[in-house]
């Protein structure tokens, strides 16, 4: 067995892992010691997947070409950022300046870098899969406008942290889902190896994923009045 396919096979063990406990956290309690425990794992599990990606796209890189090694390190990249933010969202929660210090700052860069990047490589050299590269090229710098945004001054709801984590989380499960679905459901079902599903298991996650985010908000974290938010806020 080449050192390829071990990184590959511990891959996908850790990758039915992710799947296993980001819906037991996701269908627990929320704050819960069994939503903690899973979210815990999956984090783990997540940063596992993300430390073998990087050999496994730099070969990719090698073998296969620019476009289909580039873009697997630009998941990395924006990957990445989702665990980084739903760990450090919950770790951070108190103290916003340390949330957005230098290791959010240097993300949210990245993730200019690699949309631009990436979107270049789509438009310019990519003859398959053109759409869903250059429609994942908005996650990175949407994300940098966002990251940047919230980074230039204190929040003044108290709940931020929820906010971002939650965030953060319906990214992860995007590229849970999609590792699932456009790289191990069709190795297991080889007729779905066809470009319709392609494009139906990458962009699918990502549309789903925006309508959770709108539930989620709602039911987690309605709108509140300037009032109510200012009450909310630790005296001074």
């Amino acid at each position: 067995m080449s050192f390829y396919s071990i990184l590959a096979v511990a891959h996908v063990a850790l990758g039915v892992l992710a799947l296993l406990t980001f819906w037991t956290a996701g269908m627990a309690k929320k704050g819960s010691p069994l939503h903690r425990g899973a979210g815990k794992v999956y984090l783990a599990a997540m940063a596992g997947l993300l430390l073998l990606a990087v050999p496994m796209a730099l070969t990719i890189l090698r073998v296969r070409g620019v476009v289909a090694g580039s873009f697997l390190l630009y998941l990395v990249v924006i990957t990445t950022t989702s665990v980084w933010l739903a760990w450090r969202a919950i770790r951070d929660k108190r103290d916003w300046r340390r949330y957005t210090g230098p290791v959010y700052r240097g993300l949210a860069w990245a993730n200019l870098g690699g949309g631009l990047g990436i979107a270049a490589v789509g438009l310019l050299l990519a003859q398959q899969m053109q759409l869903v590269i250059v429609s994942f090229s908005a996650i990175g710098l949407l994300t940098f406008v966002r990251m940047r945004r919230f980074a230039r001054s204190a929040p003044d709801e108290p709940r931020w942290w929820l906010r971002e984590h939650l965030r953060a989380m319906l990214g992860n499960g995007v590229a849970t889902h999609i590792a699932f679905l456009a790289i191990g459901l069709p190795r297991l079902v080889p007729a779905l190896a066809n470009p319709v599903w392609v494009n139906v298991a990458w962009l699918a996650p990502l549309l789903l994923a925006l309508v959770a985010g709108v539930l989620l908000q709602r039911k987690f974290l309605p709108v509140r009045t300037p009032a109510a938010r200012a009450a909310a806020l630790p005296a001074a």
